[in-house]
């Protein structure tokens, strides 16, 4: 096949919606949600095991523009004022400070040293929203009040998480300074605060008076134009202030939800049909990333001790908080499960690590591979155990109109 061809973007597409494909199709043989059968089926062709795939720049970019899109349509089912309660910020606290001292401690124990065992337990702070996000969706229990905790928390817990990488480099280079963190969580949380409420105060009033125009009613599909622009543009602006692009497309998409237009289906399913697309290129990427040749046996017993730490810290530290400030048992535990997944946020935090030479190349592919099995576990216990249909199983809310 000639050089050019297979780098062309078109082959590629083909390539990466094939594997998407066989990620349905695997997910269908062993009765898993579908983030899992596409994540393994990007193991299988990435250079762990066929190599057919790589984690290019273009490949990277397209598995961003799913996360965005993804999170923009789940936002889109979310009422801001149900997912911004002190209770969730309380889940979030508890969620990095238990997995960041107890990733600490662990690589201290596995004779890592004091800078390295910062950032893996700073790595382990992680919660990737896109993940169970999206399992809930598929399972169709997104508007339970676990799913509002888990969703409401992992916002938080991005503002937090970015805060202890903030503590952590300033750890790392013997200088601990107040004024950066202090700056890293004003530029947050202001962010967060404008953004809802320029979404819900002009935003929404240009979305309706856009779609009362002439310009809406000769174009309908200028709505979703209109409506993803915003989305992207949240991104950007999440990103300068230092947060994951993700969370401003999310709130984005909170900004828009229960606004009542005449064509508001329009930018729902387009966004809906967008996101079938990238948001299954983003999974795919987080198995392609994954190279199990840079795992030596010896870093096995690590990965694995590591990954039940990473596991019980978020469960025992979500879940129990969950638990205390009055959640019922099931719906606890499903918190602390749903907080699992590090996904594609860990991974970013190792990357750093990595560049600034803070940890070596195998204990980056250890770290990979334990956000990657810690964001594949989840799913499989939501799916067959926690949401298993059953009488005692929790019921589903009724969406608010």
């Amino acid at each position: 096949m000639p050089q050019d061809l297979a780098a062309s973007p078109a082959f590629q597409m083909s390539i990466l919606l094939f594997v998407a494909l066989a990620g349905y199709l695997l997910a269908y043989r062993i009765n898993q949600s579908a983030v899992v059968g596409i994540i393994l089926a990007g193991i299988l062709v990435g250079p762990s095991l066929l190599g057919l795939v790589t984690y290019t720049d273009f490949v990277s970019s397209l598995a961003n523009l799913g996360a965005i899109v993804l999170l923009f349509t789940i936002g889109l089912e979310f009422e801001v004022k149900e997912i911004a309660k002190v209770k969730y910020f309380v889940i979030a606290l508890l969620g990095v400070i238990v997995p960041w001292i107890s990733g600490y401690f662990l690589s201290r124990a596995f004779s890592y040293d004091f800078k390295a065992s910062i950032f893996i337990g700073t790595a382990l702070t992680a919660t990737s929203i896109a993940v169970t996000a999206n399992v809930l969706r598929e399972m169709g229990k997104l508007q339970t009040d676990a799913a509002r905790a888990i969703i409401g928390a992992a916002v938080v817990d991005d503002i937090l998480g970015l805060m202890a990488l903030s503590i952590s480099e300033s750890l790392v280079s013997s200088s601990v300074q107040v004024w950066p963190v202090v700056f890293t969580m004003l530029k947050a949380v202001t962010f967060v605060t404008v953004g809802i409420f320029t979404g819900k105060t002009i935003l929404v009033k240009l979305l309706s008076i856009f779609d009362r125009s002439k310009l809406a009613e000769k174009y309908p599909q200028s709505i979703f134009i209109f409506a993803m622009m915003m989305a992207f543009l949240y991104s950007i602006a999440a990103e300068i202030v230092g947060l994951s692009a993700i969370v401003g497309a999310f709130l984005a998409g909170a900004s828009f939800a229960g606004v009542h237009l005449k064509r508001a289906h329009i930018f729902k399913e387009g966004a809906e049909h967008l996101q079938i697309i990238f948001a299954a290129i983003f999974f795919i990427s987080l198995g392609v990333i994954m190279d199990l040749h840079a795992v030596t046996a010896k870093l096995l017993v690590f990965v694995a001790v590591l990954t039940l730490v990473a596991i019980a810290a978020k469960i025992i530290s979500c879940g129990g908080a969950a638990r205390v400030l009055g959640m019922k048992t099931r719906e606890s535990i499903i918190i602390g499960v749903g907080m699992v997944p590090r996904g594609e946020v860990a991974m970013i935090v190792a990357l750093i690590g990595l560049n600034q030479a803070l940890i070596t190349q195998s204990t980056y592919s250890a770290l990979i591979l334990v956000s990657l099995l810690s964001t594949v576990i989840p799913p499989v216990i939501l799916r067959n155990w926690l949401f298993k249909k059953n009488p005692d199983s929790i019921e589903e809310l009724p969406i608010d109109s």
